[in-house]
C-alpha cells in the first residue's frame, strides 16, 4: 500500500484518479484549494479511512509525508486560467516548486501532469514528443502554456540537480463525468448547450481539430506512467490519437442528445491552435497504453451525467 498526494485532487481527473487509486488498495491525499475542484466530486471518498481531504493552496509550502506526488493542480480550461493569469502561472511555477521540495526531501516519485498545450499552434502534425511547440509567450494563453512548459524545466533541473525521481505526461483533451457546468472546454460547451435547448457555439468555421480522450482511459494512462521505470521520465503523450473536427463534434453531440439546437458562429480566439493530435507511439512502447473508450461510448457517460446535473 502506497501513501499517494494528489495536488488537484478534486478537479475532474484529480477526483477520478483518486478513485482509481483508492480501489487499488492505496492510501490518497486529495489536495485542493477548491478554485475550481469540487467537494461533490469526492464526497463519495470522505468516509473512507485511506482518503484524506486537505484544504491547501500548494503555492504555499506545505509538510506532508507520502511515497508519490501526482502534481495536478492548475485550472485546465482557458476560462479559468485566464480569469487570473497570474495566479495560473503561480500555481505552474510555484506550486510544482513546492511539490517538487517534497519529492526532494522524502525521496518520492513526481508525476508532472503537463499538457499538450506545450505545443501551443503546432506546424508538426501530429505531434510528437520531440517538437518544442510554436507557443505566443506573450500572448492570453500564455499563462498556462508557458507556465505548464517551466513546470516541465523544474521537473527536468530537480531530477538532473537532486536526482529527484520525475515523471512527465503531456494530457491531451479529456473529458468525462465530473467536468464542470461551466468548465468552458468544447465537449462540457457543447453536451450543456443541446441539453439546455441552446445554439451551440462553434469557434471560427469549426474545421480545426481535437483529439478526445476519456477520463478512464487518461487515468489508466496516468498510473501506468507513474509505474514504469524510474529511468523513464517522459515526457509522454497521453491523448486519444483520432482525430475530430470541431464541426463534426458538433452534429454528432445534438444527434445523441435529441436536441434540435443550432450550431452559431463566434470569432475564433486568439492563439487557439488549429490543429491538435497526439503521437502515442512512445505510450505505446513503453507504458503498453492506448484509449479504448471510443468517443460514442465516452459521450453517452458523459451526456448522461450533464443530464442529472442540469
Amino acid at each position: 500500500m502506497k501513501r499517494i498526494l494528489i495536488t488537484g485532487g478534486a478537479g475532474f481527473l484529480g477526483s477520478h484518479l483518486c478513485d482509481k487509486l483508492i480501489e487499488q488498495g492505496n492510501e490518497v491525499l486529495c489536495l485542493d484549494n477548491f478554485f475550481t475542484g469540487s467537494k461533490d466530486n469526492i464526497i463519495h471518498l470522505l468516509a473512507n479511512p485511506r482518503f484524506e481531504l486537505i484544504r491547501h493552496d500548494i503555492i504555499n509550502p506545505i509538510f506532508l509525508e507520502m511515497d508519490q506526488i501526482y502534481n495536478l493542480a492548475c485550472p485546465a480550461s482557458p476560462v479559468h486560467y485566464q480569469y487570473n493569469p497570474i495566479k495560473t502561472i503561480k500555481t505552474n511555477v510555484m506550486g510544482t516548486i513546492n511539490a517538487l521540495g517534497m519529492a526532494k526531501r522524502l525521496n518520492a516519485k513526481i508525476l508532472q501532469a503537463s499538457t499538450s498545450e506545450v505545443y501551443g499552434d503546432p506546424d508538426v502534425h501530429p505531434q510528437k514528443e520531440g517538437y518544442w511547440g510554436r507557443v505566443n509567450p506573450i500572448g492570453p494563453r500564455s499563462c498556462y502554456d508557458e507556465g505548464k512548459r517551466a513546470a516541465e524545466c523544474l521537473m527536468m533541473d530537480y531530477h538532473r540537480q537532486n536526482n529527484v525521481k520525475v515523471k512527465i505526461a503531456r494530457i491531451f483533451n479529456t473529458y468525462g463525468p465530473r467536468m464542470a457546468l461551466n468548465d468552458g472546454r468544447v465537449v462540457s460547451n457543447f453536451v450543456v448547450q443541446a441539453l439546455k435547448g441552446e445554439d451551440i457555439t462553434v469557434y471560427g468555421d469549426g474545421s480545426q481539430t481535437r483529439s478526445f480522450c476519456y477520463v478512464d482511459d487518461m487515468v489508466d494512462g496516468l498510473i501506468r506512467m507513474m509505474e514504469s521505470d524510474d529511468s523513464f521520465l517522459g515526457p509522454v503523450n497521453l491523448g486519444n490519437p483520432h482525430e475530430f473536427r470541431i464541426m463534426d463534434l458538433a452534429k454528432t453531440v445534438i444527434s445523441m442528445t435529441g436536441n434540435r439546437s443550432k450550431i452559431v458562429h463566434r470569432p475564433l480566439p486568439q492563439d487557439d491552435p488549429m490543429q491538435r493530435n497526439p503521437d502515442i507511439s512512445l505510450a505505446r512502447k513503453m507504458l503498453g497504453w492506448q484509449p479504448h473508450v471510443n468517443l460514442e461510448k465516452g459521450l453517452e457517460r458523459t451526456i448522461e451525467y450533464f443530464r442529472k446535473a442540469i
